[in-house]
């Protein structure tokens, strides 16, 4: 008799929501656990499958968009569909509990579960995302990072577990880091990451800095998919579209770093105490929650923040500097942080809602 529990995860779109499902699976204890994950073929699915001992299960599902435009006529059938497959996948599994990290993936899976099994989902952001509160209506919990979150969330569903940092982040090497790009490490390192999918106006700004930031730091530029510009090439500059299995050591690398301002890439950098420069992606181009994000942390002396309409080279230059020169008393500041990794937290509860 299989005295294993399963469980099924979901999320996707971007990299923010598999990488806490991923950290929180790595924890998850082979032997006692049936782990399964839905989504679609999007980034999700390249992710997932490079774990080992997760099952992994394709279905469609329409992006949510908050405008009008001929793909959010189509976005509903995509929904029913993947609702459809996501059921039929749930009643063959009979999981134990189901956990869902957001991302439009997630709706017709979160939706299936209701009355199959108990259904956790969490919100890394400040403010809850569309996903999210659709996922809501059909979720026994709502985790959530920011503990501010929790008035936010409807039916007193809200609890506040803090977010998975990924536990390989913090076995990290410098050294590792050196041999891998190459550089001698005489000069501090200054990382740059637009996120998965790259940011055009970061990546323009910090370009144009290079001549100036290339006295002090070595830069290593994490520019997105298809965004390496072949062009330059600088001694002490570094360009790479996505790392994966070298992250954790360019990290431990990094004597500051800039950033976007996504909630996990915000909190796995509060973590691990880096320094960063954050540069959110602005209300009118998004719902404004990495501005959110960002004010968070600078109110809390984890962070500088540079707005959407601030960016440019010279302001860049100038807060990088600025940051560096006060490294110390940012690292300080992050010590004192309670509550940063919330994976213990979550696997706390996912254990509880599965009887585990």
């Amino acid at each position: 008799m299989n005295s294993k529990k399963t469980i099924v995860f979901t999320g996707g779109g971007t990299a923010g929501h598999v990488t806490p499902n991923l950290a929180l699976i790595k924890k998850l204890d082979r032997a006692a656990w049936d782990i399964h994950y839905i989504g679609t073929s999007g980034m999700e699915k390249e992710l997932v499958s490079a774990v080992e001992g997760v099952t992994y299960h394709e279905i469609e599902s329409g992006k949510l968009r908050r405008y009008a435009s001929l793909k959010t006529l189509t976005m509903p059938f995509h929904v029913q569909k993947g609702y459809h497959q996501a059921k039929r996948i749930l009643k063959k599994l009979k999981p134990d509990v189901v956990f869902s990290k957001g991302g439009y993936v997630s709706v017709p899976v979160v939706a299936a579960a209701k009355g199959v099994c108990p259904v956790l989902t969490h919100e890394s952001d400040y403010t809850p995302g569309l996903a999210n509160k659709i996922d809501a209506h059909f979720a026994d919990r709502v985790l959530v990072t920011f503990a501010d979150t929790v008035p936010l969330v409807k039916g007193n569903k809200g609890v506040h577990t803090g977010t998975p940092i990924r536990p390989e982040l913090y076995l990290g090497s410098r050294e590792k880091a050196l041999a891998f790009t190459g550089l001698s490490g005489e000069k501090p390192i200054l990382l740059v990451t637009g996120g998965s999918l790259g940011a055009v106006a970061v990546n323009v700004a910090v370009r144009e800095a290079l001549p100036a930031l290339l006295k002090t730091f070595d830069v290593v530029h994490l520019c997105g998919k298809g965004k390496v510009d072949e062009s330059i090439s600088l001694p002490g500059y570094l360009q790479y579209e996505y790392i994966r299995d070298e992250m954790a050591d360019l990290f431990a690398a990094a004597d500051v770093v800039c950033s976007r301002a996504g909630a996990n890439a915000v909190f796995e950098l509060l973590a691990l105490k880096k320094p960063m420069l954050l540069l959110p992606l602005s209300a009118a181009s998004t719902r404004g929650d990495q501005e959110l994000n960002a004010d968070y942390f600078k109110k809390r002396g984890y962070a500088r923040v540079l707005k959407a309409d601030e960016v440019s080279a010279d302001s860049v230059l100038r807060e990088v500097t600025a940051l560096y020169e006060a490294r110390e008393t940012y690292i300080e500041t992050m010590r004192h942080a309670e509550g940063v990794d919330g994976t213990d937290a979550i696997l706390k509860l996912i254990r509880e809602a599965a009887n585990a």
